[in-house]
């Protein structure tokens, strides 16, 4: 499976667009990690865990739209968008989505 930010695949041709695909994720941090940040934060420097949880989450929304995007028939992913969000009360929720256009090239 092609995934790409562009909105083609060079010298390949789409020869039939399936839709819109998505891909979401909600991770919690936990307890630890929030209070080994918060030391971050005060201290300085970059916290390893919260930038640990960020690219699972990545990884698992990217590969959530691409079952989503075979489960269509589709061979590439075009025009890909992944955005992030902070959820909850505390700030303690991130949520990664990604979306794109599900297609078929040759």
């Amino acid at each position: 499976m092609i995934v790409t930010t562009t909105p083609s695949v060079e010298g390949r041709k789409i020869i039939e667009y399936k839709g819109i695909v998505f891909g979401e994720v909600i991770s919690g941090v936990d307890f630890v990690k929030d209070i080994a940040a918060g030391f971050r934060n005060f201290f300085g420097g970059r916290s390893a865990s919260y930038e640990g949880e960020l690219i699972e989450a990545r990884q698992s929304a990217i590969a959530e739209m691409v079952s989503r995007a075979q489960g269509m028939g589709a061979n590439a992913i075009v025009g890909v968008d992944v955005d992030y969000e902070v959820l909850g009360q505390a700030g303690n929720m991130l949520m990664v989505t990604a979306s794109g256009t599900a297609v078929v090239i040759q």
